[in-house]
C-alpha cells in the first residue's frame, strides 16, 4: 500500500483528530469542515485544549481545558524531538496513527504544506512511532488527502 493508499484509508475510519500545532489554520479548519471532531492543543500549558466546530455555518473554537477522552488521529506540526511525548500522548487516546509535518519542501525550504523530512529523520521517527505499535504518516499533506476523500463521496 502506497502512502497516500494507507493515509486515505487511515483518515476514512477517523472520527477524532487530536491536531497539535500546524503550519496554517488550513490544517483545523479542513479538517472541521471535513466532519471530523477537532480539537487542537493550542500551547504548552496542560489545559491549552480547543474544540473547533462550525456552528451556524461557522468555524468556531472552544476552550475545553482538557484533551479528549479519545482520538483516532494524533496529526503535529511540532519538532521530532517531541515525538516521544506525542507518542505517549497518543496511545493514552488510543490512537491508532500519528501523522506529522514538517512544513519543509524537499529543498528544504520552509512550506506550509511541506511534508519533506531528511531520509535519516524520516526513519528515526517511523521506527519510534511503529515500535510503539502505531501507524506513522508523515505525507502527503493532511489537507490534501482530506479533499480528495470528500470528492470521492
Amino acid at each position: 500500500m502506497t502512502p497516500s493508499q494507507d493515509s486515505k484509508e487511515i483518515l476514512e475510519r477517523c472520527k477524532t483528530i487530536l491536531v497539535i500545532d500546524w503550519p496554517s489554520k488550513d490544517v483545523p479548519d479542513t479538517l472541521t469542515l471535513a466532519g471530523f471532531n477537532v480539537v487542537v492543543k493550542g500551547g504548552p500549558g496542560l489545559e491549552d485544549y480547543f474544540a473547533h466546530e462550525v456552528k451556524d455555518g461557522k468555524l468556531e473554537s472552544r476552550r475545553t481545558g482538557r484533551p479528549p477522552e479519545h482520538a483516532d488521529v494524533v496529526y503535529s506540526y511540532r519538532p521530532l524531538s517531541e515525538l516521544p511525548g506525542i507518542i505517549s500522548l497518543a496511545k493514552t487516546l488510543g490512537a491508532k496513527a500519528i501523522w506529522t509535518q514538517s512544513g519543509l519542501s524537499s529543498a528544504g525550504v520552509k512550506d506550509l504544506k511541506g511534508c519533506w523530512l531528511a531520509e535519516e529523520d524520516l526513519a528515526s521517527a517511523r521506527d519510534m512511532v511503529e515500535s510503539a505499535g502505531l501507524k506513522y504518516i508523515s505525507q502527503p499533506y493532511i489537507g490534501q488527502v482530506v479533499h480528495e476523500i470528500r470528492a470521492l463521496r
